[in-house]
């Protein structure tokens, strides 16, 4: 409780600090700006502590893995952000956030969210559309691996309304003002064994980066039944949103990434109506909603010289872009899996989800 105090004392000079940054000469700004990034440093050190106090477990990453009081697991850097972006984000009612396991979609929904928003002002089938030259990861950012990282709380007041986030977090760590704001929620959900290959793919490539063995994906697999998965267990981040959606659909939006693949443009048409900007006739007529399916599509992305050539900052080091897109094919663990280990997922996953009226 004492320590609780301290945070919160902390969190409440960082917010003073930024209102008075308004009003503050250029000399004297300089010298509340130092002070300002003692604060920040301080509150994240304080996070450091509670997490690095916390149980933990060898993962695939060279990074352990602890465990959250709320069961989920991450890495120190991102479990910390977590806890920041939960004490300092402050969030509108029109905010939009979007949250998914790792690797279960999350560049795909990103870039399929930014393009319904902007569509006015940026036409999809535009030459010198945003999401052209920035990627999705730049147009809409994580929370918790790049926003609230590296002793930063960014000021995001002056960004315009409906404000675009994502977050890897499972709900009951969500930033607590996104659920008090009553903010939107778009959730992507993946087939358990895909998005584990996609997930065991991705470290691969930090592991080779730095000069480390590939880590074989039986023991991918093991690390995902047993729950020590980033943000997981997978079962009980989908199962969280799952409820969430049951209860408040009209807040929270739950996509399957198999059913966007089959169909995206219906998706594109859902996602529109959910955020409250349904496409009009004459969009239909133009063919917008095709536009936006074209200029979100795999083949699209992976062709432009920012996903082949870019690179984005997340909270432990830089990640090329290029990384964020493999195959994104429906059923690809088949060609890794085996079938005693995909059995095993798959009585996991039925057992968890058992009653929920879930379907994966």
């Amino acid at each position: 409780m004492c320590l609780q105090r301290t945070i919160n004392h902390i969190v409440h000079l960082s917010h003073l600090y930024h209102t008075i940054c308004l009003t503050m000469s250029s000399s004297s700004l300089r010298t509340l700006q130092e002070s300002g990034a003692k604060i920040n440093q301080e509150l994240y050190q304080k996070f450091t502590n509670v997490v690095s106090s916390l149980p933990c477990s060898p993962a695939l990453t060279r990074h352990p893995l602890y465990r959250h009081d709320n069961g989920w697991y991450a890495a120190l850097a991102p479990m910390v952000s977590t806890m920041v972006a939960d004490a300092c984000f402050s969030a509108r009612p029109s905010d939009i956030v979007i949250a998914t396991m790792p690797k279960s979609g999350t560049t795909w929904i990103k870039a399929m969210l930014y393009s319904t928003v902007h569509r006015r002002e940026h036409p999809a089938d535009g030459p010198d559309h945003p999401l052209n030259s920035l990627g999705p990861h730049e147009c809409v950012k994580l929370l918790e691996y790049q926003l609230y990282i590296r002793n930063r709380i960014p000021n995001l007041d002056g960004l315009p309304d409906p404000r675009l986030f994502a977050a890897h977090a499972p709900l009951v760590s969500l930033p607590r003002s996104v659920m008090r704001m009553g903010c939107k929620i778009v959730y992507v959900c993946r087939d358990p064994k895909d998005a584990l290959i996609s997930h065991w793919n991705f470290v691969n490539k930090f592991r080779a980066r730095d000069g480390l063995e590939a880590l074989s994906v039986e023991t991918a697999a093991d690390f995902f039944c047993d729950g020590v998965t980033l943000f997981g267990p997978y079962w009980d981040h989908v199962l969280g949103y799952w409820r969430a959606h049951q209860v408040h659909p009209q807040k929270v939006l739950f996509f399957r990434y198999e059913e966007m693949i089959g169909d995206p443009a219906a998706h594109v048409r859902k996602l529109a109506q959910f955020v409250g900007r349904p496409f009009c006739m004459e969009e239909e007529e133009a063919g917008a909603v095709e536009a936006i399916v074209r200029l979100c599509s795999f083949e699209h992305m992976t062709g432009l010289d920012v996903a082949k050539h870019g690179v984005t900052e997340l909270v432990v080091s830089m990640a090329e872009n290029s990384w964020f897109f493999r195959r994104g094919q429906v059923g690809d663990w088949e060609n890794y899996l085996s079938r005693e280990t995909a059995r095993r997922i798959d009585a996991i996953t039925e057992a968890r989800f058992k009653g929920s009226g879930l379907r994966v």
